[in-house]
């Protein structure tokens, strides 16, 4: 089974740089996406893609946030799921997920920090939240969680760390809001395969700062850790364009 998660940075304004081409080529089981700020008014993923159902989760404020799943027909889930609390509204559209016979499958886009960190205590608070609702799911059945988790980890996952402690997604508190949620019962997959530094999965699009590969790993599948043993691979898409971030994936057995 092969899964994929995309920041697009704005579904409309992915579809005019090679949005179905890539997912064509690619040709995942599932697609999970984040930012989709909307969806097309018309019927042109239906039509281009009548191989996969789609799932949205949309933001109230229109232009803002949302996610959204491609699965492919003839997958078999139970239920869908939007947001945090089944008792709250998702009003930024952030948590869309399904319930497989065997797994949970998750797709977030986790909020920033913002601009000399204004909005870092809603982010511990979501934080905490959404390691709630990963246990609750974690004690019925695996989880996969995957996304625009708007966090460097690690040292390794930025490349400039020392100039950038004090800013969003990569503060002290994010980080162990993090260490916290892998500390749960979950693995951060791609460095399950890969320990080497330089992989990122955003750039700004200042300062050609893709083109000199200084970015930052913001974009994660993790997994319980009772799904370890059927990972066959986690990867970085990092040549594929279109957005400010690029997909990642992992392939189950």
């Amino acid at each position: 089974m092969r899964l994929l998660s995309w920041n697009v940075n704005g579904i409309r304004a992915v579809l005019k740089k090679g949005f179905l081409d890539f997912l064509r080529a690619e040709n995942p089981d599932v697609l999970c996406l984040q930012e989709t700020r909307g969806q097309p008014e018309n019927d042109i993923l239906e039509r281009e893609l009548p191989e996969y159902e789609i799932i949205w989760n949309l933001a109230q404020k229109k232009g803002y946030s949302g996610t959204a799943l491609f699965l492919k027909k003839g997958l078999s889930y139970d239920r869908v799921q939007r947001g945090l609390k089944q008792s709250a509204p998702d009003e930024e559209g952030r948590v869309l997920y399904v319930e497989f016979p065997d797994f949970y499958l998750l797709t977030v886009y986790t909020p920033n920090s913002g601009e000399e960190l204004k909005r870092l205590d809603y982010r511990m608070q979501w934080d905490k939240d959404f390691k709630a609702l990963l246990n609750r799911l974690n004690k019925k059945k695996p989880v996969i969680f995957c996304g625009d988790l708007n966090v460097a980890h690690q040292e390794i996952d930025i490349a400039r760390p020392d100039a950038n402690r004090k800013n969003a997604g990569f503060t002290d508190e994010e980080r162990r809001g993090f260490s916290n949620i892998l500390a749960a019962g979950f693995v951060d997959t791609f460095r399950e395969f890969n320990t080497e530094p330089g992989q990122y999965t955003w750039w700004s699009y200042r300062f050609n700062a893709r083109a000199k590969n200084i970015g930052w790993r913001l974009d994660y599948f993790c997994v319980s850790r009772s799904l370890r043993a059927r990972l066959k691979n986690a990867f970085i898409l990092s040549d594929v364009t279109g957005s400010d971030h690029c997909p990642v994936g992992i392939e189950l057995q």
